[in-house]
């Protein structure tokens, strides 16, 4: 039999383990470490994003404004400070860059994906457009851009493929 030390040691990791289950930690993504961070996974769910309200043809004619996407910008601003693949994995699982994608063509959806970025760019890093748009260029952030978009394929691959 177990000292009375062990036995206690271990009561307390059972302890602590069952309230880490409880508490609903999720496990370590086998897709990507960069998932494992819980504001880069999934960073959207407790935002209340109304998409029946977007109007994306005004858009279109308009433009958008900055303040009806903090939630993004602040998303993106957070995952940043993680890298630059945390960053492009965030801006891709935003809800209404997801409508775009879906519903708009090719040419629209990209402007307005490009948009969003300067506008990122400008508010975060203070750069004009023109090094906004040098930047959305480089290989560094191609590269991260590219990634992001295999990882969340595969996460979505996952997430179809039978669980529920």
């Amino acid at each position: 039999m177990a000292s009375p030390d062990k036995q206690q040691k271990r009561a307390q990791r059972a302890k602590a383990k069952a309230k880490q289950n409880r508490s609903g930690k999720a496990r370590p993504s086998v897709i990507h470490p960069v998932l494992n961070h819980a504001f880069v996974n999934e960073p959207f769910d407790d935002v209340e994003i109304d998409l029946s309200t977007f109007d994306f043809k005004d858009i279109e004619e308009n433009g958008f404004d900055p303040a009806d996407f903090d939630d993004l910008f602040e998303a993106m601003r957070k995952a940043e400070s993680i890298s630059l693949l945390a960053l492009c994995v965030v801006f891709l699982q935003y809800p209404v860059l997801e409508l775009v994608i879906a519903e708009e063509d090719e040419e629209p959806a990209t402007d307005f994906m490009m948009g969003l970025l300067i506008t990122y760019r400008g508010l975060f890093h203070e750069e004009d457009e023109d090094s906004a748009v040098e930047w959305l260029g480089s290989d560094t952030f191609q590269t991260a851009y590219n990634e992001a978009s295999v990882i969340l394929q595969k996460k979505n691959a996952r997430g179809a493929g039978g669980r529920s």
